[in-house]
């Protein structure tokens, strides 16, 4: 069981429940914690996108004040935004972390992984994820996926298990009643786990301002030059884009997600401000990954198979 401290509830008018965010943040700490318990080699995915910032905030305050016992594994496409891989880098160094890096680049260097026609190599992240879990031997893999994102990840458990060549298979997902969590597992599996399951994305930016946690600049709205393919904004870079017919403009965009460059679309926004974001999400009808994620839109059960090969 997990300790939580007591707040007022304007809802029930009682001293004695939970906030909305209350509640979620205690089940995260309970499964951090939980994890710690019956796994001998967790580790934490960590990108230095929002979920994964909000997923480290939690699992400091699990901790506090010792330190996370766990490392921090980054699958780097290469393709990352600046911005990005400056705040993940500034972190671990603030934290006093350790970072495990699997290099997308690295696979292609020598001859494992082959560049797609599209230049995005979101989908080439699952061998380098699955090699390190194998190289560390990893029995446990905290990832930042929710519920509300996208429909294959509506079907995860909080605890989900993945065969010894890291696939999913929903025939062996486990019942989780009551927060009751099964960890076991054979040698060479693991088990994938998402602490912000059941959270949303209007709950992760209301969190994110309730604890004054930091992000990396993009997330909030500025001039960047982009340009237009299949309906999303993307950035210009080395992987591939624009093309001679895609014009490059300025505008006032942010991001609600952040991935590889090539299939990472921003949104036009104003929304300068947390509260700002906040109330744009709110009338939102997408979903960030929906709106702003073209490697989900590679076909109708994309995220599927893509965790049936071993990705999350």
């Amino acid at each position: 069981m997990t300790t939580s401290v007591t707040t007022f509830d304007e809802e029930t008018d009682s001293p004695f429940a939970l906030s909305h965010l209350d509640s979620l943040e205690s089940e995260a700490v309970h499964i951090f914690r939980e994890v710690a318990g019956e796994f001998e080699r967790p580790v934490i995915l960590f990108s230095g996108g929002k979920d994964s910032i909000v997923m480290l905030h939690l699992a400091l305050k699990a901790f506090a004040p010792a330190a996370i016992p766990f490392a921090l594994l980054h699958v780097d496409t290469g393709h990352n935004f600046p911005e990005v891989i400056e705040y993940r880098d500034r972190t671990v160094e603030k934290y006093g972390l350790r970072l495990h890096v699997a290099s997308v680049q690295d696979y292609i260097d020598r001859g494992v992984l082959k560049e797609r026609p599209d230049g995005t190599r979101n989908p080439l992240q699952t061998v380098p994820l699955t090699e390190a879990i194998q190289q560390h031997r990893f029995d446990a893999v905290f990832g930042g996926g929710r519920r509300d994102e996208e429909k294959a990840r509506a079907k995860e458990r909080v605890f989900s298990l993945r065969d010894e060549f890291s696939q999913w298979d929903p025939r062996r997902q486990r019942p989780e009643l009551w927060q009751l969590y099964n960890g076991r597992h054979a040698p060479g599996e693991h088990v994938r786990v998402f602490p912000l399951s059941n959270w949303t994305e209007l709950d992760v930016w209301q969190y994110i301002e309730r604890e004054g946690i930091e992000l990396p600049q993009i997330y909030f709205a500025h001039e960047r030059e982009v340009f237009s393919r299949n309906g999303m904004w993307l950035t210009a870079g080395e992987w591939g884009g624009p093309k001679d017919t895609e014009p490059v403009e300025k505008r006032m965009i942010r991001y609600r997600t952040v991935g590889d460059m090539s299939c990472t679309g921003a949104v036009d926004s104003d929304a300068t401000t947390l509260q700002a974001v906040i109330a744009e999400i709110t009338a939102s009808r997408l979903t960030e990954r929906g709106a702003t994620r073209a490697d989900d839109k590679l076909s109708e059960a994309a995220m599927e198979d893509r965790k049936r090969e071993g990705y999350f």
